[in-house]
């Protein structure tokens, strides 16, 4: 997304955003962020609200398929921006490294917790599967791919065994 559109839908001036944000890749982290804040304020709650590992881990599997298909169809909002800022070393690159190992060490805790065999592996395979749902949702629309993530992560994650 240009810097133009960015300003026409948030109806303020190029001086204005340059006051806030020293640059589109300043803007670009501080949505991340805000997505990053999102993620872990709805697993929080989620936590909080209670139940067993095996129900949070359904419960993020859920809201994956709902976030993809609702909320950011035209792809995985850090995917994209590591697309748009290749350095490894970027500010942007940061922010998504930062998410990803934060997701991955949750979900592996959460596997853990399950008594997965192979926690780190879940995680890492589940992690994968996002993102491949979110290419597949851009790609193919939610309705083509939401089943088989579901399925495909329930049995990643451990939970179709009795």
């Amino acid at each position: 997304m240009g810097v133009d559109r960015v300003l026409g839908e948030a109806g303020v001036t190029r001086a204005t955003m340059y006051r806030h944000f020293s640059g589109k890749q300043a803007l670009v982290v501080a949505y991340l962020e805000r997505e990053d804040a999102t993620i872990r304020d709805h697993f929080a709650q989620a936590e909080e609200a209670g139940g067993s590992p095996r129900e949070l881990l359904e419960w993020v599997i859920d809201g994956i398929v709902e976030d993809a298909s609702r909320h950011h169809d035209r792809g995985c909002p850090f995917i994209n921006a590591s697309a748009e800022y290749p350095d490894p070393e970027s500010d942007v690159r940061a922010v998504v490294r930062r998410q990803r190992d934060w997701f991955r060490a949750t979900l592996t805790a959460l596997a853990t917790a399950n008594r997965h065999p192979d926690p780190a592996r879940a995680a890492a395979s589940l992690v994968l599967l996002r993102d491949a749902l979110f290419v597949g949702v851009y790609l193919d629309g939610a309705a083509s791919v939401r089943g088989a993530f579901r399925a495909n992560a329930r049995t990643v994650a451990g939970l179709d065994q009795a």
